[in-house]
């Protein structure tokens, strides 16, 4: 049994680790900000006998003082670091907040762990948002693709992939980056495509908003996969000794537009819909097309997408169904 610690365990993809961990029979240390009950969001996802075996720690990774001390107190073998402002949007209103966020707060968690960790190993969840338009010609972007991003959250993330490269280099830390292409599923956030639409699905078929689908840019094409397979990466990566000091992109091989997922959902609710693009919902600054190469990925681990996009979508619009409820 190995002792895993995961930051953003109460964000998307953290509870799914944590279901994933359990299984496998690790023991489970999770990092929120406060201690306000928070924890027990992640219930809507994570049944009670992984929950109760979840051991929190509660600190903002701005609080270097704090995350110095949880990292002297506890020696974990590896840790998980999904914590992040993951929402380009936003990035464009605040990106000095989301600087601080990804830049600063990484740092002092990798600088932590360089300093209290003999024998722990990090992953740095990057972002192909990191690549902004590399793949507009259609081609499939490599790991060592020039790093152009489009927005601040992308930049932000850059910089801290930079410097996580930098310190695996000069062996400073033991680690590896993924860079996770577009992923989805239950918990994902309504501010997000794809999951915007089950929510408003969910809604319309309760009867709390009229049957009109505000909708984005539809024209943009994703690979699109499972939020549980891209923790399985994670994890296999984690366990794997070869991932150590390189950089993989997490991504499935079937490029769709976004249009395919919209409609997808809409087919699965069998609601008779009006689709409406929505200014607020509309991209001005958008990455058109993006498909990856994760052949490293899967050459050391045997790693492949197993849960079908339907499945995926179909577990979305029922987990809002409930949640709404």
């Amino acid at each position: 049994m190995s002792k895993y610690l995961i930051t953003g365990i109460t964000g998307f993809a953290g509870p799914h680790l944590a279901n994933l961990l359990y299984s496998e029979g690790h023991e489970i240390h999770g990092l929120i900000r406060n201690s306000n009950g928070r924890e027990n969001d992640i219930r809507d996802v994570v049944q009670d006998d992984v929950f109760k075996n979840i051991i929190f720690h509660y600190s903002d990774l701005s609080n270097k003082k704090l995350i110095d001390n949880i990292l002297k107190e506890n020696q974990f073998d590896g840790v998980f670091h999904l914590a992040a402002q993951s929402h380009p949007p936003t990035s464009f209103v605040d990106p000095v907040g989301t600087f601080n966020e990804n830049i600063i707060n990484s740092a002092n968690l990798i600088s932590a762990i360089s300093d209290f960790q003999d024998n722990c190993k990090l992953m740095f969840c990057s972002t192909s948002e990191v690549y902004g338009n590399q793949g507009s010609d259609g081609r499939e972007i490599h790991w060592d693709t020039k790093l152009t991003p489009s927005n601040p959250y992308g930049v932000s993330k850059a910089s801290i992939d930079i410097f996580m490269q930098e310190r695996m280099e000069n062996n400073y830390i033991n680690g590896f980056i993924t860079r996770a292409f577009s992923h989805t599923g239950p918990r994902r956030g309504r501010n997000f495509s794809i999951s915007s639409d089950a929510f408003q699905l969910a809604r319309i078929n309760k009867g709390m908003q009229d049957n009109i689908l505000s909708i984005g840019n539809l024209e943009t094409t994703r690979v699109v996969i499972d939020v549980r397979d891209t923790v399985n990466a994670y994890y296999m990566l984690m366990i794997n000794d070869d991932s150590s000091g390189k950089i993989f992109n997490v991504c499935g091989d079937t490029p769709r537009k976004m249009e395919f997922f919209t409609d997808t959902l809409i087919n699965i609710s069998g609601l008779d819909v009006e689709k409406k693009v929505s200014d607020d919902l509309y991209r001005p600054i958008d990455i058109m097309y993006q498909n990856g190469d994760a052949s490293n990925l899967i050459d050391i681990t045997d790693w492949k997408p197993n849960i079908a996009i339907e499945e995926t979508l179909s577990d979305l619009l029922d987990y809002w169904n409930k949640k709404i409820n």
